[in-house]
């Protein structure tokens, strides 16, 4: 009966996600045509998500931790178990920014259209390509458009919600340029849409943490690891508050080379 239930009411979410994304995309495909415009398309993007969640009756609940300036660039990371995540981060973020995803989502009929204009595709299996990625997300902070990064490349883990270590990327981009790194715990996801081919939501409440900014005014190269593994405890903190049994599974945080240098508090 349980399984029933949840395969209607994922159709009923389903249903509201494509028929949302058809009656915008005409507006999308403006938006798209003028680089000037694609502000206004990540606005329909907020827009979408804020119309979706109410409809299929998940609230979505923000914390903030701290204070993020919606005009100012940053690297926003999250936790990432879930296909869910995606859409839940246009609702959380006000701040204009470029996603990085898997170039899996660029083929997917008309959505990949949008994807492939606004945001920015990885082959995460072609080294190249992710050293381009990496560039091209520089130069778009450094203009002043933030970057949201899954900092684990893609749903890696298989202990939901346990993270598994943190790749380079995101850190490299923001010591690069000196911007702020922001952590993003989603504590459900993982629960409302899990990654395990079934594709059933289960309803609940969406909350997303926006943790404190990280800066990373004065740090180097040397400093990634440091500023990977405080990344990785912020979040990995906040899932543990929420799941208490967590505390004594191992962490795979990434361990910092050098302890004898003095980083930043």
């Amino acid at each position: 009966m349980k399984v029933f239930f949840l395969r209607i009411y994922s159709v009923w979410c389903y249903f509201w996600f494509l028929l949302l994304f058809l009656l915008l995309f005409p507006f999308f495909f403006i938006f798209l045509q003028k680089e000037e415009w694609h502000s206004k398309a990540h606005y329909l993007n907020r827009l979408w998500g804020k119309l979706f969640f109410p409809l299929t009756g998940m609230p979505v609940v923000i914390e903030h931790r701290g204070t993020i300036d919606p005009q100012k660039p940053y690297v926003f990371c999250a936790n990432h178990t879930s296909y869910l995540d995606i859409a839940a981060m246009g609702v959380v973020l006000r701040n204009f920014y470029a996603f990085i995803g898997k170039e899996a989502i660029a083929k997917v009929p008309l959505f990949g259209y949008m994807f492939t204009r606004l945001h920015i595709p990885v082959n995460r299996e072609n080294r190249a390509n992710g050293y381009q990625v990496v560039q091209k997300a520089i130069s778009m902070l450094e203009k002043g458009r933030s970057i949201v990064i899954f900092p684990e490349g893609g749903i890696k883990t298989k202990q939901a919600p346990l993270m598994t270590p943190f790749k380079d990327g995101a850190f490299k981009m923001a010591i690069s340029t000196q911007v702020p790194i922001v952590p993003i715990t989603f504590p459900y996801n993982w629960f409302i849409l899990p990654d395990n081919n079934k594709l059933l939501f289960t309803p609940h409440k969406i909350k997303a943490i926006v943790h404190e900014p990280i800066p990373t005014a004065g740090l180097s190269l040397e400093d990634l690891e440091w500023l990977k593994k405080r990344t990785f405890d912020v979040i990995d903190g906040e899932l543990r508050r929420y799941y208490p049994e967590l505390k004594h599974k191992e962490s795979t945080a990434v361990p910092v080379r050098n302890e004898a240098i003095n980083r930043p508090s």
